[in-house]
């Protein structure tokens, strides 16, 4: 059921971008991957979003011997959830980011030198007019669906409320019309700590270099929220990884400890610490009812099929965030399918429980 080997692509466009900030930017670069064909009346395609620090690169593998299939392998491929026999797949990286698409660290033609945090503040609007640039220039004349989850389900949203005349639905999972207080702060606190660290220098550090423990303490504050309490107690309980040494050092540790240690370590090979101030951000400043009375009045431009899925132990995204949504959609009179699914993953059931939301999808 693997797409097999896939490629990551760019597209760079002719023109300058405006952001909702009222930067421009010129000659945005932006980076994706598809899978499965596109028929002949161009309308088979389907938009799959990454989350917060994920790529283009969401199924299949680059190399016969490349470790790392996508991020969503077991969901895209033939007779899979999202079917690269009957669908044209195109999945994007994030306006902002660092996997290919224009960002803080990409240079900035005005200077010769990485744009830092002189790159303009962006938005989840307007990564999907990008999303939306780019599938016309591949041709596409309609999706029949957009999917996407966390911060990529306020995308898919988006999509829903902006383009309703060109996709036939839309399918936010684990997303939100506006992310909670809480959210914000655990934002806030994970930006906090890059900025903390000597080496992030104001934004202004080397590709070689750059506040690697900052950025390191604010993945591991990350994937605090992306679990929850009983699948903790499952994976770790209270074991210790460093036996017999809790009353000699200082730095012995608990199982859990070790494992977040491991998850930042092998997320700033990967990730720009500028990157993630300016996604994080992203995603604090979506609200799909900003301008509106409130969010049932917001929700009536979404004129397209939408199906909500989320997941009871989430409290990132809780539940509430997409009952929110379909309970004003409803009274709208649109078609809404909402999925609560029983899980102890948290935030990650997302990425992990693909049975059931197979099933779903």
């Amino acid at each position: 059921g693997s797409v097999g080997l896939t490629e990551t692509k760019y597209y760079t466009l002719s023109g300058p971008f405006r952001t909702d900030s009222g930067r421009e930017l010129a000659g945005v670069r932006v980076a994706y991957e598809t899978y499965g064909e596109l028929n002949a009346s161009k309308d088979n395609a389907l938009l799959v979003i990454h989350a917060l620090t994920g790529d283009a690169h969401a199924a299949g593998v680059h190399s016969p011997d490349d470790p790392r299939s996508g991020w969503w392998d077991p969901m895209i491929g033939p007779g899979k959830a999202i079917d690269t026999d009957r669908y044209f797949v195109v999945s994007t990286n994030n306006l902002g980011g660092c996997s290919g698409t224009t960002g803080p660290a990409s240079i900035d033609p005005a200077s010769g030198r990485p744009f830092g945090t002189d790159f303009p503040v962006v938005t989840v609007e307007d990564t999907v007019r990008l999303q939306k640039a780019l599938l016309d220039e591949l041709g596409v004349r309609r999706l029949r669906s957009v999917i996407g989850g966390s911060m990529a389900g306020m995308q898919t949203l988006e999509w829903g409320l902006r383009y309703s005349d060109f996709c036939d639905s839309v399918i936010p999972v684990a997303g939100a019309a506006r992310l909670t207080p809480m959210g914000i702060a655990w934002d806030k606190i994970a930006r906090s700590a890059i900025m903390a660290d000597a080496d992030w220098r104001e934004g202004v550090y080397n590709s070689d270099g750059g506040p690697r423990k900052g950025l390191s303490v604010a993945r591991m504050i990350a994937h605090i929220t992306y679990l929850s309490g009983p699948i903790m107690w499952e994976k770790f309980g209270r074991r210790v990884r460093d036996e017999g040494e809790l009353l000699n050092e200082i730095t012995a540790r608990f199982e859990v400890e070790s494992y977040l240690d491991h998850q930042g370590e092998k997320f700033v090979d990967r990730f720009d610490a500028n990157s993630y101030l300016y996604l994080s951000r992203m995603m604090d400043l979506y609200d799909a009812s900003a301008g509106h009375p409130n969010l049932e009045a917001a929700l009536d431009r979404l004129r397209t099929k939408c199906m909500l899925i989320c997941f009871i132990s989430d409290w990132l995204f809780p539940p509430h965030c997409s009952i929110e949504i379909a309970e004003a959609l409803r009274k709208l009179g649109r078609e809404v399918e909402l999925h609560n699914i029983e899980s102890t993953y948290g935030h990650d059931a997302f990425l992990v429980q693909i049975d059931p939301l197979t099933r779903v999808v």
